[in-house]
């Protein structure tokens, strides 16, 4: 799985090149047919960067985990990021050991990557909105995780978005204060046209968690996977086109208030609830 990291250093788009790099998607569905394990997948994903797509990628290897087991085996998570004409990764079980959890937040988590972003600048700035552990979302996971015991819960900590109320969705530096950006789930379509932002990612825009997928050491086993289409709701409104007159799509129902449901790829039953 992965989450989109930001480039704000322009010298670094030369090294996007037309020839000698093959396009992301092509490099992970590569690594997805030859890796056995979390080290082979990101050293074939490593090969031929084409700079396009940058993100961070996490990859757990199931093979290594076992349930209730007080120490994780090395080599349980993984994690690669790229930019255009570099690559870096490590393995990371042991922060997963430490924290008990991994989060990811569209910012760089390897210092090297994060300073040759061009995000330094940025949180000169703009302050947390642009730090990987003190970011809105970094805080919110920071406190809550610990609420996670099964599959209800965190499905519902996937979806949590109560910005009104929420003091760490509050924007130092907007009007209103509150700002349905800072949320596990975002639902920028919820600010105010008319509000007053310092950068354009707070705005009110089509903008925000589409969905969410979940699985677990159960589910992996049996194929199988849970998810959910559409911007999270409750307490929020559904999100709806028609209340976005200036807003063109096609192939879309108009309201997007669906409930989650299972993918079986083998076609067995729902796996046991844990």
């Amino acid at each position: 799985m992965e989450t989109t990291i930001p480039v704000y250093n322009d010298h670094l788009w030369k090294f996007v090149k037309p020839r000698g790099i093959v396009m992301e998607p092509v490099r992970a569905w590569t690594a997805n047919r030859l890796a056995d394990n979390g080290q082979q997948w990101v050293q074939t994903f490593a090969r031929y960067n084409s700079g396009t797509y940058n993100n961070e990628w996490m990859v757990i290897d199931y093979k290594l985990f076992q349930p209730g087991s007080k120490e994780l085996k090395p080599g349980l998570l993984t994690i690669i990021e790229q930019l255009p004409g570099y690559v870096t990764y490590a393995d990371v079980t042991d922060v997963l050991q430490k924290q008990g959890y991994w989060a990811s937040y569209n910012l760089p988590y390897f210092p090297d990557v994060y300073n040759m972003s061009g995000l330094p600048a940025k949180f000169d700035n703009f302050g947390d909105h642009f730090s990987h552990d003190n970011c809105p979302r970094a805080k919110i996971i920071k406190r809550d995780q610990s609420k996670i015991t099964g599959r209800k819960s965190l499905y519902e900590f996937m979806r949590y978005n109560d910005y009104l109320n929420d003091p760490l969705s509050k924007c130092k530096f907007c009007t209103p204060a509150q700002n349905a950006d800072y949320a596990i789930s975002a639902r920028n379509d919820l600010n105010p046209h008319n509000g007053t932002y310092p950068i354009q990612i707070l705005e009110h825009m089509m903008f925000g968690a589409t969905d969410v997928k979940m699985t677990s050491h159960a589910a992996i086993n049996w194929l199988q996977m849970e998810a959910v289409s559409g911007p999270t709701y409750d307490p929020l409104p559904p999100f709806q086109w028609s209340k976005h007159d200036n807003k063109r799509h096609f192939g879309h129902p108009d309201l997007f208030h669906f409930k989650p449901i299972y993918f079986n790829g083998t076609n067995l039953p729902p796996y046991p609830v844990e």
